[in-house]
């Protein structure tokens, strides 16, 4: 057994870390304002100032637990319905019969299979910013490089780290790029170019390193998986049909109609009944399998929750103003060409303790516009050092609940994933200074 902490306790170790800082840290906060465009709450710039308020008591520090589940209810119901819902498709036979065939007519196209895999999750991650919805897919992920002879650690980079990727440098993510732009009063899709270049050559550096590992660390694929030839029968093809068009309708709804977690939650229950139905599962039996796969979401729900609760614990405690302030202000001392790499690191040590990078938008971005214009910086290259700092944490953050729970399904522990990805992380890290400072000059 690892001597490394489990995740859950890295998650508790860090909630309680935010409560003894309610201990030691100056209590202050910013004056706040509703912002039409965003919809949300915003800080208002040089507001910062001091209050008093008592550090939170041990038991309001635990209180925090069940409220950061109960504040991530809706993350923690998609997780739950769609994660069982793959867990009936499984049950009908149908996913494994899929995989098969796949695996077998990719056989020595493995690496245009991650690159295809890749681009899939790094246009959810532009679009959306798909980050929780990649949990409930890591048995069938895990199945399907398995069988391609790659380890979890290429799953969880070829996915996870792939919408991580296209979240951080797309302009069309509504929770990065087009919030913080908003905030920042540029227009929609400002230097959106510069972007998708940006994006385009992150997501091949990455790729690289990634298929890079997967070859000198292929897997054996066992006899049974290469010979067995099992035909996909006409139930499970209209199932895979089925599921196949549910995610073209999840995309047109979150498009086009406005769709949140509920709406994608819904849709998959309504997928798991016909998949149960088409199965043969029978009425009964769809009701057990689907109780079976929420039982196996159990532990991805609850460190999504879990993980919510530090951040309260900080807001409770008037000390996240406090952090933000002592990050920020300093920048003001730096020279303009080393300003967006220092906002760019701030805003990378700032999610940390702020795990939603749409919220650090709302909180960051209003103190860091005026103070660009004050330096001489673009405020677009300040969107931008928002967008790598913020969202490439996400990659490697222990207050991230999706990372967490992702990389607990895949088996891999905190400590493995470290070693993994922030070797590669600094790579593209590097990428995007020089990135901030060509943007610097051209924008």
């Amino acid at each position: 057994m690892s001597r490394f902490p489990h995740t859950l306790l890295i998650i508790v170790l860090f909630i309680g870390l935010a409560g003894v800082a309610t201990y030691l840290l100056p209590k202050g906060e910013y004056e706040r304002r509703f912002d039409e465009s965003t919809r949300r709450e915003a800080v208002v710039p040089g507001s910062y100032h001091t209050v008093n308020a008592e550090p939170l008591s041990p038991f309001e520090i635990l209180v925090a637990i069940p409220r950061g589940i109960v504040a991530g209810g809706e993350v923690i119901a998609l997780i739950f319905m769609v994660g069982a819902c793959f867990y009936v498709i499984e049950k009908t036979g149908a996913l494994k019969e899929g995989i098969v065939m796949l695996t077998r007519r990719l056989k020595g196209r493995e690496e245009v299979t991650l690159v295809l895999t890749g681009l899939f999750f790094l246009t959810g991650g532009a679009l959306e910013g798909m980050e929780e919805e990649v949990i409930p897919l890591i048995p069938v992920l895990t199945m399907l490089t398995r069988r391609l002879g790659y380890d979890a650690f290429v799953m969880v980079a070829g996915s996870y780290g792939c919408t991580v990727i296209g979240a951080a440098f797309s302009p069309l993510n509504p929770f990065g790029a087009v919030t913080a732009q908003k905030i920042a009063g540029l227009p929609f899709l400002n230097a959106a170019g510069f972007q998708a270049v940006a994006m385009a050559i992150a997501f091949a550096l990455w790729m690289m390193m990634v298929i890079g590992y997967g070859r000198r660390n292929r897997i054996p694929v066992t006899t049974e998986e290469v010979s067995v030839v099992v035909p996909v029968s006409i139930q499970h093809k209209v199932i895979l049909l089925i599921v196949g068009l549910a995610f073209v309708i999840l995309i047109i709804g979150l498009m086009a109609w406005g769709w949140s977690f509920n709406e994608m939650a819904a849709e998959f229950f309504v997928v798991a009944i016909l998949a149960g139905a088409l199965g043969k599962l029978g009425l009964n039996g769809t009701c057990v399998a689907y109780v079976e796969g929420l039982r196996e979401m159990t532990f991805a729900s609850l460190i999504v929750g879990f993980a919510h609760g530090i951040s309260l614990v900080m807001i409770d405690g008037k000390i996240l103003d406090t952090i933000i302030y002592g990050l920020f202000i300093p920048m003001e001392e730096l020279p303009t060409a080393l300003s967006a790499v220092g906002m760019m690191m701030s805003q990378f040590a700032l999610h940390i303790v702020v795990p939603s990078y749409a919220g650090q938008a709302v909180l960051t971005i209003p103190i860091l516009a005026p103070l660009s214009d004050l330096i001489g910086l673009s405020r677009q290259v300040c969107v931008l050092a928002f967008q790598y700092g913020a969202i490439l944490m996400n990659m490697i953050s222990p207050t991230n609940g999706a990372l967490m729970a992702i990389i607990g399904l895949a088996g891999i522990g905190y400590d493995q994933w470290i070693r993994f990805a922030l070797r590669r992380l600094m790579v593209i890290g590097f990428f995007c200074v020089v990135t901030l400072i060509i943007a610097g000059l051209l924008i």
